[in-house]
Parts: structure tokens; C-alpha cells; sequence
């Protein structure tokens, strides 16, 4: 056979090879770098997502967002929503800041007069949530479980002893959760700090500087 043919031949081997090798590296750079790109979007349905209703708080310190639990306590959902929805907490105050306790609003506006509420509702503290840090509770009277309204406190600790635990001691029938902050942990933090004083008829732990409520909403 011709020496020339021969190497024409193994040259157009090599060159076949070489093409193969290539098109193997590209394919195997393209499907690495296309994997980014896929893994995202499946990555992001695997996040968690509920129907609960959410209620943003637009606040002089920052802005909170709840997360709402009407299967645990439709009855304080459905009368926390209602003074939400009629503008009662736009341009009241936290009243009450205990900072390793809770802090309290949804009663005074930001010149300390106490609004009317629509009456008491049922204690729903039986309901197997607890108050730990970060979720939003029925206040009441101390001595009334059957006493709760329109005012509401953030637990900015593990408060177990507000829990239920029993019926028959007024003490431990508990304070209902219904909610937990999702967002803004951190300007309830900060509403911590504030200088606090003592107001007539109001009582200890009132916030020199008024932290205000200038908007409370149902987010869609």
C-alpha cells in the first residue's frame, strides 16, 4: 500500500479521535454548567408554602409581618383581623414594653386614650401552641380568661407560664397564640431597648418615645 495513502489515513483517524475527545469535553462542560441553572427553580418549589393570612404592621421602629393560625384559633384570627380590617390599630402604640418579657399593643393612641373595643371573646389557649419567643398573643385580664379584645402582645422570650394547662385554675387557663412573626424579629428586638416610665391608668413599663402603629393591614 502506499506510504502516503497510509499516512493520509492515520492522519484522518487522528483527526476523527481528536473531534470525538472534543465533542465528549464540550458536552460534558455544557451539562455541568447547565445544572446551576435547573437545580434552582426545583429547589425553590421544595420551600414550604401556606394559605394563612398575614398581616403586615407599618410601626415609627420598622415594619413586623404575621403570620396568622386560623385552624389553631379561628375565634382570635377572625376578631384580631376584624379590628385590622376596620383600621382600629392604625396610629395606636405598644403600650406596655417588658424587655424580657413582651411587649404589648392595641389599645391607647399615641396621645395615651384608651379606644373602645367590640367586647370579649372565647379563651381558645387550649389549642396546643405555646408562647415562645417570636409568636403574637391574646392579652386579657389576669384575673378573667374570658377577658380578651383588641390588645395583643409579642413574646420576646419563651414565656411557658403563659400557657395553658388547665381549666379549673383561673391562673392556668393560659393566654391564646395565634400567630408568629415572620418578619421583623429584629425591630421587636430593638422595641425592646426603649426607656420605659409609668403612666396614671396605664401602669409601668409605658415607652417614653411613643412606638406607633401608623398602619396595620391584611397582606393579599
Amino acid at each position: 500500500m502506499n506510504p502516503l495513502y497510509n499516512k493520509f489515513l492515520s492522519f484522518v483517524a487522528l483527526f476523527c479521535l481528536a473531534l470525538s475527545v472534543s465533542a465528549n469535553t464540550r458536552l460534558v462542560q455544557e451539562v455541568s454548567i447547565d445544572q446551576p441553572k435547573t437545580a434552582s427553580p426545583v429547589q425553590s418549589f421544595e420551600i414550604p408554602l401556606t394559605d394563612n393570612p398575614k398581616v403586615e404592621f407599618k410601626t415609627t421602629a420598622g415594619v413586623i409581618v404575621i403570620e396568622l393560625f386560623p385552624d389553631k384559633a379561628p375565634i382570635t384570627v377572625q376578631n384580631f383581623l376584624s379590628y385590622v380590617e376596620s383600621g382600629f390599630y392604625n396610629n395606636t402604640i405598644f403600650h406596655r414594653v417588658i424587655p424580657n418579657l413582651l411587649i404589648q399593643g392595641g389599645a391607647y393612641t399615641a396621645n395615651l386614650k384608651l379606644k373602645t373595643d367590640k367586647g370579649f371573646i372565647h379563651n381558645e389557649a387550649s389549642n396546643g401552641l405555646s408562647n415562645l419567643r417570636g409568636t403574637i398573643a391574646a392579652a386579657r385580664r389576669s384575673n378573667d380568661s374570658e377577658s380578651a379584645s383588641s390588645q395583643f402582645f409579642f413574646n420576646v422570650v419563651d414565656n411557658p407560664q403563659f400557657d395553658f394547662s388547665s381549666a379549673t385554675i383561673m391562673s392556668k387557663r393560659g393566654y391564646t397564640v395565634f400567630g408568629q412573626v415572620i418578619q421583623g424579629q429584629d425591630i421587636i428586638d430593638s422595641m425592646r431597648l426603649v426607656a420605659t416610665e409609668r403612666k396614671t391608668l396605664i401602669g409601668d413599663y409605658v415607652p417614653k418615645s411613643p412606638l406607633i402603629i401608623t398602619q396595620a393591614r391584611k397582606l393579599d
